[in-house]
């Protein structure tokens, strides 16, 4: 199968393209800078993507089977630019997806956010439950949600909408800049500075999933018969809440197995009248197809804990 992935040099694109091409899938990464084949994976077949430019992206779309729409603005961005993120991550997956409908793609997976429902995330949330986070990162998202929803509603293509919870996890090469992402953040540190710090007591709640998972339910359900994919809108997350704190401890455990030393963790004391709600993150319509996402993060830890003690090691680098 041919597959158009968006954003295929991003965090998780990069890791998508690479999973997806293991498993014996033909790749085009879509970017808007890169014209070669990039040396983490020289296999894969490149198309630049103008995003303004409905002719060019038909161009990237062609004798594609399926879109993978992993290109967006992050949080940080949507907030300083409340117009381009509505642009980018609304319009454009428009302009996207109405090129992909021209070229004759099956299907159109969009990658969305958990965080359209609340910031933060609390209590049960299904994917019943109404979105209502006002943050330009997530009403960007929405929007582009929407566009998909209503295109498949009307038989135009088989849209997907994937509402991703915390992934984290290595990315599939140094120039990805993930380590805003909170595992991310604190496996870098503990590399670098030997110790992690919180800036809370770690006690909030997150369903944190790992890239592999991640890959494994896009690529499931990229290739899932059609009929079992109505709703067409999936939570994906690993449905088991960690606090902060239980997480920094498990990176703390691996550390000393993957960096030879368990690194210090710092965090402020838990406040006397400090409370925290339960998050329950339920990806209910993965489960209805069979669809079940392992909880075991160690192995995504090493592999990120591997990958930064490669790259920001001071000793490795001469900084020492």
């Amino acid at each position: 199968m041919r597959i158009l992935i968006t954003g295929g040099g991003g965090f998780i694109g990069g890791r998508l393209a690479q999973h997806l091409h293991q498993a014996g899938h033909e790749i085009i990464l879509g970017s808007r800078n890169a014209s070669s084949p990039p040396d983490w994976l020289p296999q894969a077949e490149v198309k630049q993507t103008k995003w303004h430019d409905g002719r060019d992206l038909e161009h990237a779309c062609n004798g594609a089977d399926v879109v993978i729409h992993a290109a967006g603005m992050n949080a940080q961005d949507c907030l300083t630019d409340p117009v381009a993120a509505l642009e980018f991550n609304g319009l454009a997956t428009a302009r996207l997806l109405e090129a992909a409908s021209r070229s004759g793609v099956k299907r159109f997976v969009c990658l969305s956010t958990a965080h359209v429902y609340a910031n933060p995330l609390l209590g049960t949330i299904t994917e019943e439950s109404c979105p209502h986070n006002l943050h330009p990162y997530a009403t960007s998202h929405l929007a582009g949600e929407n566009v998909v929803l209503s295109a498949s509603e009307r038989g135009r293509i088989e849209g997907i909408v994937l509402r991703l919870s915390n992934a984290f996890g290595a990315p599939a090469h140094q120039g990805v800049n993930c380590w805003m992402l909170l595992v991310n953040d604190l496996c870098r540190q503990a590399v670098q500075a030997g110790k992690m710090v919180l800036r809370s007591s770690g006690l909030q709640q997150r369903d944190f999933i790992s890239m592999q998972q991640v890959c494994r339910v896009i690529e499931r359900l990229s290739l899932q018969d059609s009929d079992s994919l109505r709703p067409n809108l999936f939570n994906v997350g690993s449905g088991v809440s960690q606090s902060v704190l239980e997480m920094a401890q498990l990176i703390q455990q691996r550390g000393k197995l993957i960096l030879g030393f368990e690194p210090e963790l710092r965090h402020p004391e838990t406040g006397a009248d400090e409370k925290h709600e339960i998050l329950e993150f339920r990806p209910e319509r993965l489960a209805k197809i069979g669809l079940y996402v392992d909880h075991d993060n160690n192995i995504e830890i090493d592999r990120l804990l591997a990958f930064c003690n490669a790259s920001f090691n001071p000793s490795r680098s001469g900084k020492a």
